[in-house]
């Protein structure tokens, strides 16, 4: 077993075991891909990728985290994700979608632009969160959501979720991690409420669950559900490895199929030992300890690296971000690296 082996979700068959993360790119228009996410997400599928994974989508207007976020909140942007999901299909590929809300961490600029929050007469909006607690001091103060509206986000995800299958995504991965709305839902740093969504780890838990559970209901039973979720704040007394193990338990239990192990972004202050494969350990010990199908990401660079992680039991997937950002092409070299033979399109046979 190694990185290009096949693997089976559900009924669904991966090439290999390379998946390229979601990767914001600012380049929306009204929640809408343009033709950058085209050529940017269809030139990862012709890399050699078996999952290709878009940026973080919003279920909701208000869950983006820019002005230039793409979004699947509108049935109008089921036809303009539907010539990319299309086309990755097309190309060899898996084309999965991340569903999101970005909650306290909206209405914020683009990194290039500062990443500060944008004020309301100038296109922003009020982000919402589980308390009126802002990230930090450049980012807008949240509203905290009532019990009604926690009910539509659960509803958007759902909406999100049929609006994916209508646009011709085979994967879906809500977006859990990061700091964005449902992770500050499971840490009590950004969770101060005393309602029952507030306080024990099973209220904590309530909300993540609850949108599991009503994507699962929907996405079709032979269709892979992964969850991204950040495995530690980093911080004494925020959401730990521990907590995510039980988390992992219950989202199995509601027939998710990977966890996607990230951690950070809800805690500006947390200091955070990034290396190579920083990350790695908490897709082990969440699938060893939960006895559900990991992805490793962070800091996964190279072919031996990558390979040994699925070698050794340590993950069943890798994600990889930044260094499909520098080339579209990796899988494709670390194949070389391994000694794998993989087939590319018939318009570059040659070069290869």
């Amino acid at each position: 077993m190694g990185l290009f082996t096949g693997i089976r979700i559900r009924e669904i068959d991966f090439k290999n075991r390379v998946v390229v993360s979601p990767m914001c790119e600012y380049s929306a228009v009204d929640g809408h891909p343009q033709s950058w996410h085209l050529v940017h997400l269809g030139s990862r599928a012709i890399g050699g990728a078996a999952l290709v994974f878009t940026e973080a989508t919003a279920v909701e207007a208000i869950g983006r985290i820019s002005p230039a976020d793409t979004g699947i909140y509108s049935d109008s942007h089921v036809e303009s994700w539907r010539p990319i999901a299309e086309f990755v299909r097309g190309h060899g590929a898996l084309a999965g979608i991340q569903l999101a809300h970005a909650g306290r961490k909206g209405s914020t600029g683009a990194p290039w632009l500062g990443g500060k929050k944008i004020e309301i007469a100038a296109g922003g909006w009020e982000p919402v969160g589980p308390s009126a607690v802002a990230f930090n001091d450049v980012y807008p103060l949240p509203r905290a959501l009532t019990i009604a509206e926690i009910d539509g986000v659960v509803a958007a995800f759902r909406a999100a979720a049929l609006r994916s299958l209508a646009a011709g995504f085979e994967v879906v991965e809500i977006h859990s991690a990061h700091g964005y709305l449902l992770h500050e839902f499971l840490s009590p740093l950004s969770n101060l409420r005393t309602d029952e969504y507030g306080g024990s780890l099973e209220n904590r838990m309530r909300l993540v669950l609850r949108v599991a559970g009503a994507v699962r209901e929907v996405w079709p039973e032979r269709l892979p559900l992964f969850v991204r979720v950040s495995a530690t704040d980093w911080t004494d007394g925020g959401w730990d490895l521990a907590q995510t193990v039980e988390l992992a338990r219950k989202l199995r239990e509601l027939g998710v199929d990977l966890l996607d192990a990230s951690s950070g972004g809800n805690v500006a202050t947390a200091k955070i030992p990034v290396g190579p494969g920083y990350q790695v350990r908490f897709a082990q010990e969440i699938r060893k300890q939960a006895g559900i199908a990991t992805g490793a990401v962070g800091m996964i660079t190279g072919a031996a690296q990558a390979d040994t992680i699925i070698a050794t039991g340590q993950a069943d997937m890798v994600f990889l971000a930044r260094e499909l950002l520098r080339d579209p092409y990796w899988p494709r070299r670390a194949a070389g690296e391994l000694g794998v033979k993989i087939r590319g399109p018939v318009q570059y046979e040659r070069a290869w």
